[in-house]
This record gives structure tokens, sequence and C-alpha cells, in this order.
């Protein structure tokens, strides 16, 4: 929280009576009694609990009580947020080509412990004599301590794990066999370079196909800093290994790469050889470019990395799939580094065939929107030759939409070398598609599945590992045998964990056409877009509306399993999550039809979908409320300020409110002036008709308007939106008596991440929500009722 804003106690407030003084007996008892009515009134984070059924008294019964609690936002989260999320899984060897080993990863959140409870599940899938699977549990779960990435070899006879140890904070990478451990390296004693990257962009761990090394990236070693000297000692002598090259550099700026990447500044591409235990910084890399994403090339000889361009200067690279890179050879014979991919675009996520003879990668434009429709590239090994295999798609079809991920599955390629398999948002839902590389054709191996939201975990010796989700459904764990080429439909999935349907939330996909004067709803810019309603099944309509527009902007809500959101369902409320024309999984075009219109077009088309829910959909117009974050909220907020009485309750995470005063403080001010359609450069300057333009846009201008109450959560480390937006709108919301509280979270970044913050950020969200909306009633059967 902010200096200046800690709660003053009322004037005329009772405080609680000092404990008793007489003796140290009674003192003793005192403090004792206080302490432990303290406990009992505050939870961990300070809140008040609520009262217990002793001091709630006759005025409630206990089945009444009971039906309260089990209702609460905390108990519906906590129940909610017990399916666990599938992260990763290997396949092991093969025996005799009929049996495998699945190796899974799992988490989800352990509230009462406030953290990520991480674990590892363990299957045998066999193949029958027609072709089919047969999946059994091969052991028992396992918690997963220190781990912080591992990935299996290629013919799955090892594992290699990075973990830190507990007590002295050190990295060690570790290989494991069937055998037990066979290797483990300290990192960190070895002192050839800093923290390991384990995630993000630039993270990787990766086999040579000899088995024998190990690929992976850090931060560059620096040097240590030397401890203060008391130079303003009389007497005090410089000490004569004083390197005065070193004097004056302690409290240089050192850029890094932004939001989420905070740590991430210079990394630099390292190899273990675990025949000799040696770590090496590969040479060869240009000082101009931050290297990650790498592999090792099909001789052993090379590596092959994604190289990002870092000058002048760094901007932010989370969520950004617009900034130059490329795909990069480095030979490390020679130390000769190589261009593979386009000279000005931006490469990412290079996957090497089973045969070593191709190189799949994704390709978009350079500047531009943050995200964008992509390319998938090829380039054959031996002659250095690139093709597109599928470009960018301006207009969707029904059958094809585009690619839109930021990252192709580790493991993605068939064993013949020419399919590939890859998972994309397709329009509101997120489906699987079989590339086939040879004849560049799409087919989709999901579509039409009642589950929407599919991500594919790895693909070996054809067998396909993936997860499968719904709105109403948490993610269930699923394989399937890739058939031949040309009779891949229809795909037979297998289910390896199952989850159940949760009970008391419905949803379907509602398609919206914007109204365009003088155009017909094909003409560019005016295609439909879609939303997704979710809807509680209990009590009787209408339900209230809480309204959810992404952020990004360049971001979609696919159909996936969201706890939250169906936490609200089960407390009463319909849902509305609205893919606004600039969402991705729609095509390039309207991606492209947002820019010079955020603030506008997006509005717009938040209303209209509203609009057409409360004309079809047995809701309540009465009773609407916004939930949103960071775009999400600057559409939000521009809602509230031209429809003062249509929403009744506000609760937004990480707010945009004043475009220019981003300008000096977001990691991607680029942004800033391509979402105004104005051209950017690194040495751009802005000018005063901009600055009034970027106002002119920004909510915080109308804020005089508003009067629905307001919640803000902000995050005190955010480096895309400085907290400072959140801030000045409650300073101007409060001083014109708009009910509003801000939450702010001193480690909390721009997603507010995290099991306790997040659980926190939903629950005063929620209870905001029940708060001015009012809470569902429940008819005698205990069902939700107006």
């Amino acid at each position: 929280m902010p200096p200046g804003m800690r709660r003053a106690t009322a004037e005329g407030e009772r405080r609680p009576a000092a404990p008793g003084t007489a003796g140290s007996a009674g003192q003793l008892e005192g403090w004792r009694q206080l302490a432990h009515a303290l406990a009992a009134c505050l939870l961990p984070s300070g809140r008040r609990r609520r009262p217990s059924a002793a001091e709630q008294g006759p005025m409630a019964s206990g089945t009444e009580r009971g039906a309260e609690a089990a209702g609460s936002p905390a108990a519906c989260y906590r129940e909610l947020s017990r399916f666990p999320a599938i992260t990763r899984a290997a396949l092991g060897a093969a025996v005799g080509g009929q049996t495998f080993l699945l190796y899974t990863e799992c988490s989800r959140p352990d509230l009462p412990r406030r953290r990520l409870l991480r674990f590892s599940r363990h299957y045998s899938l066999r193949r029958t004599g027609s072709g089919d699977l047969a999946v059994s549990r091969a052991a028992l779960s396992a918690e997963i301590h220190h781990q912080l990435l591992s990935q299996d070899s290629p013919t799955g006879q090892h594992r290699a794990v990075l973990s830190r140890c507990p007590r002295r904070g050190h990295e060690l990478l570790e290989v494991w066999g069937s055998g037990g451990r066979s290797h483990s390296v300290d990192l960190t004693a070895l002192g050839k370079h800093g923290e390991v990257y384990t995630e993000g962009p630039f993270a990787c761990l990766a086999w040579s196909r000899s088995e024998t090394r190990l690929l992976y990236v850090a931060e560059k070693c620096r040097p240590k800093p030397r401890p203060p000297c008391p130079w303003d000692v009389p007497g005090a002598a410089r000490p004569a290994e004083e390197d005065e090259d070193e004097e004056g550099e302690q409290f240089v700026y050192r850029e890094d790469w932004g939001e989420a990447l905070s740590t991430r500044s210079v990394p630099v591409l390292c190899a273990l050889d675990l025949e000799g235990s040696s770590v090496s910084v590969l040479e060869g890399v240009p000082e101009h470019l931050s290297p990650g994403q790498a592999l090792w090339c099909p001789d052993d000889r090379g590596v092959v990395f994604v190289g990002w361009w870092h000058e002048p200067f760094r901007l932010g690279l989370s969520a950004c799939s617009n900034r130059r890179s490329g795909i990069f050879h480095l030979d490390l014979a020679g130390g000769h580094c190589e261009l593979l991919s386009a000279e000005r675009g931006a490469a990412c996520s290079p996957r090497l065939s089973p045969d070593g003879r191709r190189l799949l990668y994704l390709e978009g434009g350079l500047g531009g929107p943050h995200r964008q429709c992509l390319r998938l590239r090829m380039l054959t090994w031996q002659t250095r030759q690139t093709a597109t295999v599928l470009d960018v798609v301006q207009e969707p079809t029904e059958a094809f939409t585009g690619l839109y991920g930021e990252a192709l599955p580790p493991r993605c390629w068939a064993a013949d070398s020419r399919r590939a398999v890859l998972g994309t948002p397709q329009r509101s839902r997120t489906d699987l598609l079989l590339v086939d590389t040879e004849v560049a054709t799409v087919t989709n191996l999901t579509a039409g599945s009642p589950e929407g939201c599919w991500e594919l975990l790895t693909l070996q010796w054809d067998l396909l590992v993936a997860t499968c989700s719904a709105p109403h459904r948490p993610p269930s764990l699923v394989v399937a045998v890739l058939p031949p080429v040309g009779r891949e439909l229809p795909l037979c999935w297998v289910p390896v964990e199952d989850a159940p349907t949760v009970p008391g939330v419905t949803w379907k996909t509602l398609t919206v056409h914007p109204l365009c004067s003088g155009q017909s709803p094909a003409a560019h810019g005016a295609q439909a877009f879609e939303a997704l309603l979710l809807s509680p099944t209990d009590g009787t309509a209408p339900h209230p509306l809480v309204v959810c527009p992404h952020g990004g902007p360049h971001a979609v809500f696919d159909a996936r399993w969201r706890p939250s959101m169906a936490t609200l369902c089960r407390l009463g409320f319909a849902v509305l999550l609205v893919n606004y024309r600039g969402s991705l999984g729609f095509g390039q075009a309207g991606i492209s039809s947002l820019l010079s219109h955020v603030g506008e077009q997006d509005v717009a088309d938040t209303q209209l979908a509203v609009e057409q829910a409360l004309s079809s959909e047995p809701l309540d117009p009465h009773r609407l409320a916004l939930l949103a974050g960071s775009h999400g909220a600057f559409i939000a907020l521009h809602l509230l300020s031209r429809e003062p009485e249509r929403y009744q309750a506000c609760a937004l995470r990480s707010p945009v409110s004043n475009l220019p005063a981003l300008l000096g403080t977001s990691d991607i001010p680029d942004w800033r002036y391509t979402s105004l359609g104005l051209p950017y450069s690194f040495e751009r300057v802005p000018r005063a008709e901009e600055l009034a333009t970027m106002l002119l846009r920004s909510p915080i201008a109308q804020a005089a308007r508003v009067r629905t109450p307001v919640l803000l959560c902000v995050g005190a480390r955010d480096r895309r939106v400085s907290p400072t937006q959140a801030l000045e709108l409650y300073r101007v919301l409060r001083a014109r008596g708009v009910p509003v509280r801000l939450l702010w979270y001193p480690e909390g970044g721009h997603a507010l991440a995290g099991v306790e913050t997040e659980a926190d950020v939903f629950g005063n969200c929620a209870r905001w929500l029940l708060q001015h909306l009012g809470q569902p009633r429940r008819d005698s059967t205990g069902r939700h009722s107006p």
C-alpha cells in the first residue's frame, strides 16, 4: 500500500484494553487472552474472519450458516481450484515397441499453505492387437521438490533435472536414469555464469543427439560488487588490488527485458559436458544479440538458437512477438554465427525434425501489433533454403483462421518427419492442427469437440499426449495414436485422467455482428466477433451479469477451464467473456482493425456484446458489473464514463487509465504510439499534439463522469502498466465521492500472479460484486433465484 494510505482509527472508535497488570502471572494471562482474541478475529493477512457459530448467536441457524459458508467466494474458489493443471509430459523408452511409460508433471494451488503444489504422475501405455491403447497407472503420485526445469533425452533413457539446493541456494544440474542418479554438477559453485533461465522466452534445456551434452541459457556472470570501504575514515588506505576501471560501476543502470523478465538482462548459451562434468559458456554469439531457445544441430557440432536484437535498447518482451529476432546457427568449431531466417523479422520457436533434415519455426512481422498472426516457416538443413508452409491469414475461413501461438510444442513432429501438430486459437477455441509440410495442408484434429481448449504436451513415436478442457470442465489428460498420412480423421482419443464436469455451470458461444453504416458485415474491419457466455444452471433467471473484456488487447478468451469464472457462476452470476475485434484467432485483418481505434472500436464492441446477450439470454439488465484487467480495464473505464448508470459495480486489475503517462513508465512505450496508428522509432520524442491525442483516448480524461463503485487491484512491481495509473484514478474518484477501494500488492507484477495473490484478488473482487450487485437469493431447495 502506498505511503499515506494507512487506515487511521476513527475518533471515538474503541481500542482493545491493555492486558491485566496485577503481577507477572496476571500480565502473562492477560497477554494470552489478547493473543487468543486477535488470533480468533484475524486471518493471516489481517482481515477479520467470519464470526463463529457461538458469536453469531441465535440469529442464524446452523443450516443457514453452513449454506452461507459453503456458498462463500472463498469456499467456492477453494473447491474449484483443487483440479490440477498438467504442465508437462514425456514418453519413456518403448519396451518391444508396444509399451510406453508416460511421465507427467502437474500443479495446483495449495491455498492453506499459500504455495503451488507440484507433483508427478506415472502411467503405462500399451498398444493392443487391434491398434488401440490400454492405459494404467504405473505409480502413485509424488510431490516435486525444488525442481526448476527438467528434460528427457531423445531415447527416453535419461532425464536432466535442474534443481535448487534448499540449504545453500545453489543450482544443481543432475542426470537420472534407470540406475539412479548418474551425474550431479553444482553450477553455482563452478561460477561460470549467473542464474539459469528456467522460464520465459529465453529458457531451454536441450540434449545433444549423442546424449552426452546439455545446452541451457543463463545470465552472464558479473563481477561481484566489492564491499563498501570507509574512505572517509582518517588513515584508511585504498587496497592495492583495487581495479581503477571498476570504480564507479556499482550503480550503473543495467537494462532488462521488462515485465516478468526483470532479472533477465544478458543471457548466454551454456553447455554441460557430461563426460567431463565441465561447463562452458559458448563463444561466437554477436554482442548485439540476446540468445535463447537453443537446440543442438543434427551432427552435434553446432547449435541453433533464437537471437533478439537489443540495440539501441531493450523493449519489453513478455507477450510481444513483434520484437526483432532471428534463427541463428553457431558453429562450435569455428565460432562462426550464421543468420538462417529473414534479416528483418520476428522469428522464434525452432523445432528440428526427427531425421534432422527440416527445421520448423514461427515468423511474424516486425513492429505493429504486439501479437499477430504468424507464418509457419521451414528450413531444409542441408541446402539452407527456407519456404513458407503456412502464411499469414488476413480473412479467416471456417477451416482455418491462422496461427497465433507464442511457441510450437517442444516435440511437435510426427515420426515421418513430414507432419507436425500444434495448438493455436481458432476464434474462441484453441484447437490442435495437423500440418503436412510437403503439401502445405491443415487438418483440424479437434474441431467440433465439446472441449473448447486443447493443448499438445508431447508427440513421440506417433503418440499424441494432450490436455483438453472447457469452461465447465477442468483439464483432462488424453492420448491418441497418430494414423498414417491421409487417414488422420477421425482421431480416437483415450482418456488417461478424465476430469468430471463441474455442476452448476453451462456455456455457449455468441456471435456478434458489428453495425457499420454503409458497409456490409463482410467489409474490412466489420467482421463478426464472439463472446463466451457462462451461466449458472441453478436457480431461476434472470441472472446478474459480469462483463469481462480481455486484456492485451491482442489476446483471446478461449473456451478453457478458468476456476475464477466457474466460481462466479457457482455464486449465481452469469459471465460474459468478450473477444472484441482485435482479438487473436480471427485473422490478421481483425487484429489490424483495432490500430488507431483503441478506446473506440473495442469499447463499442464490448457494449454491443452486452446488449446482444441481454436481448437473447435470461439476464438481469439492472444488475451489471465489469471485471477486467490491463487493456480490458481500459475498456471497462471507458464504459463507466460513457454510460454512468448502466453498471452497478466494477473490479479492475492493473488498469490502464492515462496513456501519455505510460510513455516514460511502461516497458513497451512503442505500443502507445502503435495503438493510435502513429509510427514508432527508437529515437522517437513525443510531440504535444500526440500527447493530446493520447490523453483524449484515456479514461482519466472522462473520470469525472464515473459514478459506479470501483475496486482497483495493482502490483507495486508492475513494469507494463505502472501502479501509479490506479493511484491517480483512485484519488480522482475519491475526491468526487465515488465509492473506490485500492488494493496494493507490494510483490505483485502486472499479472498479479502467485497462489496467495490470485486468491486474495479474486476474493476481494467477488465480495465487491456481491456487495454492490447483491447476493443472489436462494430458493427453498438451496438454488439461486433472483
